[in-house]
C-alpha cells in the first residue's frame, strides 16, 4: 500500500526587486509637487491686487493668513480622515477644493471674496495636502529610511516651487494675476488621476510589508476622526515635548511661509528689484531646499533630532539679521549666497520634527505633526497679517526681518529644551 505524501506549498513569489513602497513614496512625491503651485502664489499676487483693486497690504497679507491658518488647522484632521477613509480619497478631494478656489478668483471684485476663495477653499484643500500627508505615507509604509523619505517628500513642496514660480512670475508679469490663478488650478486638477490610480493606503492593500517592517493587516477604518483628533490634541497637550515642539515650528512657520514665501517678492521689489528676479531668487532657494531636507533626512537617521533642530534655527535667525543689508535693485554675490544658505535650511526642520513626534508619541504621531504643523501655519499667518501692516506703517519690512531673526534665537534655545523620551515612557491615557 502506498501512501501519500501531501503536496509541497507552492513556493512564495520573489519579493519585488524594488519595493512599491518607493513608488508610492514616488506618487506622493509628484502630488506634492503639483499641489505646490498654491503655495507659489500669494507672494505674487500682493502688488497685482494692490494695484487693480487698491487693496491695502494688511487686506491682503490677511486673506493670506488666513489660507496659512488654515492650512494648519486642517491639518492634524486630514491624518485622522485618512485613517478613517483612506488617503487616496481624502487627497484627491483635497485637490479638487484647490482647484476650485484659485479658480473662483478670477470673478471676485471684493476683498471678502479673495478671503473666501484663496484663503478658505484653498486654505482647507492645501491642509489635507499638508505635511501630515507625507508623515502618514511614511508611517505606513517605511519602517526603514523614514527619516530620508520624510526629507525627500518635504522636499517635493520645494521642487515644486522651483518649478512654478519662474513661470507663475513670468505670467503675472506679461499677462496677469488671473492666468497664473488658472494655472494653480490646472496643477491640481492634473495631479487627481496620479492619487486616484496608483497610491495605495496601506501596505497589505497588495500583500506587502513595510519597507523594512514585517507584514500586519490592515487595521480597520478609525471612526469618530474628528473626535479622535481632539482627543490626541488634549493627550499630547499634557507634555511638554508638545509644546516645545509647537513653538519651535511656530516659529519655523513664521520665519519662512509667513515671511519669506510672502514677502520677499515685495520686500525686494521696494528696493527696485524686478519681480521676475525676485520670484527667480525664491525659485533658487527651492533649489537648494530639496538639497537640504533631503539631506536633513540623512542625517535624521543618524543624529539626534534635537541637536539637529538646534542648529538649524540658530543659522536661520543669523542668516534673516543680515537680509536687510542684501537687499539691492541688482542681484549681487552676497545675496546669492545668502539665498544658498537659506535655502539648505528653509524646511531642513521638518525630518527631525517628525522623527521627534514618533518618537514621543508613536502611532498617534502623523496626528500629533498634524497639530504641530497647525502651530507652525498659525505662525506662519500672524507674520504674513502683520507683515503686511507693518509694510503699511512703515513703509519698509525691515523691522519684520530682525524680529524673525530673535525669534530664531528662541527658537533653537526650546530645541535644546527638549529631552529624549525613555524607552519605557508612553502617551499618557
Amino acid at each position: 500500500m502506498t501512501t501519500q505524501t501531501a503536496p509541497s506549498p507552492a513556493p512564495e513569489a520573489a519579493p519585488p526587486r524594488v519595493h512599491r513602497a518607493w513608488s508610492v513614496a514616488a506618487v506622493a512625491f509628484v502630488t506634492i509637487i503639483g499641489a505646490a503651485a498654491f503655495a507659489s502664489l500669494p507672494g505674487l499676487l500682493i502688488e497685482p491686487l494692490h494695484e487693480e483693486f487698491d487693496w491695502s497690504h494688511g487686506t491682503i497679507g490677511l486673506a493670506v493668513s488666513v489660507n496659512l491658518a488654515l492650512y494648519g488647522l486642517t491639518a492634524p484632521f486630514a491624518a485622522a480622515l485618512m485613517d478613517r477613509f483612506g488617503i487616496r480619497r481624502v487627497v484627491a478631494i483635497a485637490l479638487t477644493v484647490i482647484a476650485a478656489g484659485s479658480v473662483a478668483t478670477l470673478w471676485m471684485t471684493a476683498s471678502w471674496q479673495l478671503i473666501m476663495y484663496w484663503g478658505v477653499l484653498v486654505g482647507l484643500g492645501s491642509g489635507s495636502m499638508a505635511l501630515a500627508f507625507a508623515a502618514t505615507v511614511t508611517n505606513r509604509w517605511f519602517v526603514a529610511r523614514r527619516g530620508l523619505v520624510t526629507g525627500i517628500l518635504t522636499a517635493a513642496g520645494a521642487s515644486g516651487q522651483l518649478i512654478f514660480l519662474p513661470l507663475l512670475a513670468w505670467l503675472v508679469e506679461h499677462h496677469g494675476w488671473r492666468p497664473a490663478a488658472v494655472t494653480v488650478s490646472l496643477a491640481a486638477l492634473t495631479v487627481v488621476p496620479f492619487v486616484w490610480l496608483l497610491l495605495r493606503d496601506h501596505p497589505a492593500d497588495v500583500g506587502l510589508a513595510p519597507y523594512g517592517g514585517t507584514y500586519a493587516a490592515r487595521p480597520a477604518p478609525v471612526r469618530g476622526a474628528a473626535r479622535r483628533t481632539v482627543a490626541v490634541l488634549f493627550r499630547a497637550a499634557r507634555t511638554g515635548p508638545f509644546w516645545l515642539l509647537a513653538g519651535t515650528f511656530a516659529i519655523c512657520g513664521a520665519s519662512t511661509n509667513g515671511l519669506v514665501k510672502t514677502h520677499f517678492v515685495p520686500s525686494a521689489h521696494d528696493h527696485g528689484m524686478p519681480v521676475t528676479a525676485a520670484a527667480g531668487l525664491l525659485a533658487v532657494i527651492g533649489l537648494f531646499d530639496v538639497i537640504g531636507t533631503v539631506f536633513s533626512g540623512w542625517l535624521t537617521d543618524r543624529f539626534e533630532a534635537r541637536r539637529l533642530l538646534v542648529v538649524y534655527y540658530a543659522l536661520r535667525g543669523i542668516s534673516l539679521l543680515f537680509l536687510p543689508m542684501l537687499l539691492a535693485p541688482a542681484v549681487d554675490v552676497p545675496m546669492v549666497f545668502f539665498i544658498v544658505f537659506y535655502g539648505l535650511d528653509w524646511v531642513a526642520t521638518v525630518p527631525p520634527t517628525i522623527a521627534l513626534c514618533r518618537e514621543h508619541y508613536g502611532e498617534d504621531s502623523a496626528i500629533v505633526f498634524g497639530w504641530v504643523l497647525a502651530a507652525h501655519q498659525v505662525g506662519a499667518a500672524l507674520v504674513a497679517f502683520l507683515g503686511g501692516l507693518a509694510r503699511d506703517a512703515f513703509g519698509s519690512y525691515d523691522l519684520v526681518w530682525y524680529a524673525s531673526g530673535a525669534l530664531c534665537a528662541m527658537a533653537a534655545l526650546m530645541a535644546m529644551v527638549i529631552r529624549r523620551r525613555p524607552a519605557a515612557a508612553a502617551l499618557p491615557a
